[in-house]
């Protein structure tokens, strides 16, 4: 075990960095560029019990120290992943995968999971529930502890494997969602996901993204990330992955003195294919400046409040 060694829900990680899910695709076109066995592990594209062709385009929009999505979650669904892209998968990562599973109702965050859970390289699962609740009113899952323990509550029925969910930062109390799905048996819990927000186009005086808004990311959001990071992690006393806006070394680092015990590089992938990569190289050098030793002693030791 070296100094950058995490351990996530009970499994080893060389480092704390984890590409999130929705900026690293499967990791296929990352390890054209370099040895994405470098990385803890990545979190693969959102997936949904079936294929989703995801919203109308114009989808993404630039803003300043950040960008707005929308893409609506495209993906081929579960089957062709675990039949497709999973074997392909390990010609290039030899680890342990994250699955970032979403659906629109209970059965269909279970199914996909109950399939994903007799995948061997699949080790945890990133439960996304910021996606709407169609048997609900459209509310989302994490906006409502009722709902995010219901669905916590059917995911762990079928999976032995460890389940993070993922919470919305779009919420007045983001600590009642983290502890509704701890008292539901959540194995850890990851955030934050997107922001909301939109742009509009002077010229035609509308929405430059055609769902009209997005999730907002990127470095702008990184001091609301940082904080609800924080709540959360004196909220539960299971494992937290923090992200949100991250894009340096300094960045893993704040966030793991938040109490995170591991880190996910979102919207960076996208400006710089390299930038999980150089992160990980450069955090030694980082860790010598502010006389860290290793990260396991660092993770929320070093927060007062």
């Amino acid at each position: 075990m070296g100094r950058l060694s995490v351990t996530l829900c009970g499994i080893e990680l060389d480092n704390p960095v984890i590409p999130a899910s929705g900026t690293f695709g499967y990791g296929r076109e990352f390890a054209e560029l370099y040895d994405i066995n470098c990385l803890g592990t990545f979190s693969f594209k959102g997936t949904t019990l079936d294929a989703r062709f995801g919203n109308p385009t114009p989808r993404i929009a630039e803003c300043t120290a950040g960008m707005i999505n929308a893409v609506g979650l495209q993906n081929p669904g579960v089957k062709h992943v675990i039949e497709t892209e999973l074997p392909e998968m390990k010609r290039y990562f030899h680890k342990p995968v994250m699955a970032n599973v979403s659906g629109f109702s209970v059965e269909q965050y279970a199914e996909t999971c109950r399939l994903l859970d007799a995948q061997e390289q699949v080790g945890w699962l990133e439960v996304n529930i910021s996606c709407p609740n169609v048997h609900g009113g459209g509310m989302s899952f994490g906006t409502d502890p009722k709902a995010a323990a219901e669905v916590t509550r059917a995911v762990k029925k079928v999976t032995a494997k460890p389940v993070i969910m993922k919470l919305s930062p779009n919420v007045t109390d983001i600590t009642a969602i983290a502890k509704a799905c701890e008292d539901a048996g959540a194995d850890g819990i990851s955030l934050i996901n997107t922001l909301l927000g939109m742009r509009i186009d002077l010229k035609t005086r509308k929405p430059v993204i055609a769902n009209t808004m997005g999730g907002f990311s990127g470095p702008a959001i990184f001091p609301v990330a940082l904080r609800m990071v924080w709540q959360v992690c004196r909220a539960v006393k299971i494992p937290v992955i923090g992200m949100g806006g991250v894009s340096t070394a300094e960045d893993v680092l704040e966030m793991m003195c938040a109490g995170a015990a591991a880190v996910e590089i979102g919207a960076a992938n996208l400006r710089d294919p390299f930038v999980c990569r150089d992160i990980i190289l450069r955090l030694p050098e980082v860790m010598d400046r502010y006389h860290i030793g290793t990260l396991k002693e660092l993770t929320g030791g070093d927060i007062n409040g």
